[in-house]
């Protein structure tokens, strides 16, 4: 069973690059990309992981642009680094949607590699 997929990574810190990266979604490597407990935010064919207690991090515009304007809609801010995935078959992860990297090259003025 394949554990490992391309995730997009959108660190909260402005000096941190967003990146097109092949994680380990183990629960133990996600809580240590999103340092602390995971909790997750979904929509049509992606999820996106974040701390649970995100409101001791630093907040993350980048990842909240994105989320809404991938039609999320958020009662609160997001903060600490978001990391999202897609959804295999049968619930299972998958690869960062390329949609979902194209709309972060276009909001973020940036070129990612899928």
């Amino acid at each position: 069973m394949n554990t490992s997929y391309n995730a997009l990574i959108v660190p909260a810190r402005l000096t941190q690059r967003v990146r097109i990266e092949c994680v380990d979604t183990a629960v133990l490597s996600l809580q240590e990309l999103v340092a602390g407990n995971i909790e997750s935010i979904s929509g049509r064919n992606w999820h996106a992981y974040l701390n649970d207690e995100g409101y001791r991090l630093p907040q993350n515009d980048r990842a909240e642009v994105l989320l809404r304007e991938a039609g999320v809609a958020l009662d609160d801010t997001v903060n600490g680094t978001a990391v999202f995935l897609g959804h295999g078959p049968r619930g299972e992860e998958a690869h960062a949607p390329v949609h979902l990297i194209r709309l972060a090259e276009q909001l973020f003025d940036l070129p990612l590699a899928a």
